[in-house]
């Protein structure tokens, strides 16, 4: 029998090889792309828009009508509690401070009058017209033993009779005029009462002319100026907006579907869209206890203990909260999830060649990856739902990226 030449056999042989590639890659499937459940530090966040805050703001107005007569403040001005903002005009509340003192002085004469000269005169009013009383009584009753011994006539003990009473009547008007005198008479509670009244105008007035002199009523930073001298100001008016010194804090309207990731405690990093890239910490100290229905969003409040030169009150911010941690966890391309928020999310894993369906329980939301707490292990490729043409029990092969296999790792150090 001939043998055949090499030159022969060579195209034999490489028919045969490429054959035989085309039968194997057809029995192991196509190639198609997927991704790789690998291990390694995840954080999830919350992100949401807010403004930078301080613990009140005050509107400092005028409670008197008047005249502005100097503006000792300007906007960005940091006062001190107590300190002057503005005066008005003050010559009518002077003048009246002047009278009600006069007021007071006369009261407190009255008082004094009735203390040193009036009570003690009518004391001895009534002494004296006790005396007279006596008098009066011991010589009704001698006339009257005359008078029936018949010494004296009816005319003379009818006059007696007339001494006696008048002395009588002369008693009872000094001892109601003592009475009235003395320190728990009607007189000295009357001249108590106008003293006292006179006090109080005379605080009334004092107090009037306080208020013409507008003062800082917390320590803080002069927000707005809304007066120059001159200006007629009426009771009520806002003349200046004061952001009251204490601790900076943000405050964000967080959607409500992350309500449950939020807990008192929780650090965020806070950046300011007018200094892109500059962080700063804060830390959840209020969440509220309902939600606006309108908005659909819950008031988040947070504190920043140590808050940058450039943080402004009224600054628009973006913050992201940290609401969990996991280290050396198992984490998939949140892409190769299917039916991610719904009550049973599975994947397309590739296991024996085969794609393979599989139910996983997941954990945690990182940024692009997603927590993988049990169907997976470390290592196996996942078919992301892109592969439309992939379907369960085909064969199939796995094409794994390598930037892929490399996690999200979070957070950076302001969040440790």
């Amino acid at each position: 029998m001939k043998r055949p030449q090499p030159a022969v056999l060579v195209p034999i042989i490489l028919l045969a090889a490429v054959a035989a590639f085309f039968v194997v890659r057809g029995l192991a499937g196509p190639k198609v792309r997927a991704v790789e459940a690998v291990r390694g530090d995840l954080v999830q966040t919350v992100i949401s828009t807010g403004r930078v805050i301080t613990p009140a703001r005050v509107e400092i107005g005028s409670v008197v009508l008047g005249t502005v007569r100097t503006v000792e403040t300007k906007e960005g001005t940091v006062v001190k509690a107590g300190q002057v903002m503005a005066r008005l005009r003050d010559e009518e509340q002077r003048a009246a401070v002047e009278q009600a003192r006069a007021t007071l002085a006369e009261a407190e004469a009255r008082l004094t009058q009735l203390a040193r000269l009036s009570a003690p005169a009518s004391e001895q009013t009534l002494r004296q017209a006790d005396a007279n009383l006596g008098l009066a009584d011991e010589e009704y009753k001698r006339t009257r033993n005359l008078y029936e011994k018949g010494f004296f006539s009816q005319a003379k003990l009818e006059q007696a009779e007339r001494d006696l009473a008048v002395a009588r009547a002369a008693r009872e008007n000094a001892l109601l005029q003592a009475t009235s005198n003395s320190p728990k008479g009607s007189d000295y509670a009357l001249a108590l009462a106008r003293r006292d009244q006179a006090r109080a105008g005379r605080e009334a007035a004092q107090a009037r002319l306080d208020h013409t002199v507008i003062r800082a009523p917390a320590p803080g930073t002069v927000l707005r100026r809304l007066v120059e001298p001159g200006d007629v100001v009426q009771q009520g008016k806002k003349l200046f907006e004061l952001s009251v010194a204490g601790d900076t804090q943000v405050v964000l309207n967080v959607d409500e579907k992350n309500i449950g990731l939020l807990a008192l405690g929780q650090r965020a990093a806070v950046m300011a869209d007018a200094y892109p890239g500059r962080s700063f910490g804060a830390e959840i100290f209020y969440i509220a206890p309902g939600v606006d229905a309108q908005r659909g969003t819950v008031e988040v409040k947070l504190r920043v203990p140590e808050p940058p030169a450039f943080a402004r009150p009224d600054m628009t911010v973006s913050a992201e909260i940290v609401a969990a941690r996991r280290e050396g966890t198992l984490t998939l391309d949140s892409e190769a999830l299917r039916d991610a928020a719904g009550p049973a999310p599975w994947v397309m894993v590739v296991r024996a060649g085969r794609a393979q369906r599989q139910g996983v329980q997941l954990g945690i939301r990182g940024a692009g990856r997603t927590e993988v707490v049990a169907g997976l292990a470390a290592g196996e490729a996942v078919v992301p739902p892109s592969e439309a043409a992939v379907r369960e029990g085909s064969r199939v092969r796995a094409d794994v990226a390598p930037a892929a296999k490399k996690p999200v790792t979070r957070p950076p150090d302001l969040f440790r």
